[in-house]
């Protein structure tokens, strides 16, 4: 019988395992729009206020804090980027949490019937409720990163 609760484990991980990765695709094509803004727009802009930075009549220090001050765009569009995404991924993680609640509160009472379906059931409506919300937070990313 722990043969088959490991197989059924198993089973349980490599099908969230697929979920989850479907996830991670939808993200990354949801993000891509964001990410090129950050990656040439800012970085470019950075760069070009940055070598504006490099002049010999400024001290070592001035210069410093100019490059800093460059670097300020792009390191707050990272980081409101990291928060959106890490509060999408808390928000999608609890949603699994309550899906394994129950599978485990099904295992525990040892009500095998439907308990493998149920799951499913329940990790496919989190999973596409999580991938339903990525286009507001992605909006709510170009809204604030000025994003046409």
């Amino acid at each position: 019988m722990d043969h088959l609760a490991s197989l059924e484990d198993k089973l349980v991980s490599d099908r969230m395992r697929r979920k989850l990765e479907e996830v991670n695709v939808a993200v990354q094509s949801h993000l891509h729009p964001i990410q090129d803004h950050v990656n040439f727009t800012l970085q470019q802009a950075y760069f070009k206020c940055a070598h504006d930075c490099f002049d010999r009549r400024r001290r070592q220090e001035e210069i410093d804090d100019c490059v800093e001050r460059c670097s300020v765009p792009v390191l707050n569009a990272n980081i409101l980027i990291e928060n959106e995404m890490a509060k999408f991924q808390e928000r999608m993680n609890r949603s699994l949490m309550v899906c394994q609640d129950k599978f485990e509160t099904a295992k525990l009472q040892q009500i095998k019937t439907g308990a493998m379906q149920d799951m499913e059931v329940c990790v496919n409506q989190a999973i596409e409720d999580s991938v339903r919300v990525l286009p507001h937070v992605v909006d709510r990313l170009k809204a604030s990163l000025s994003i046409d």
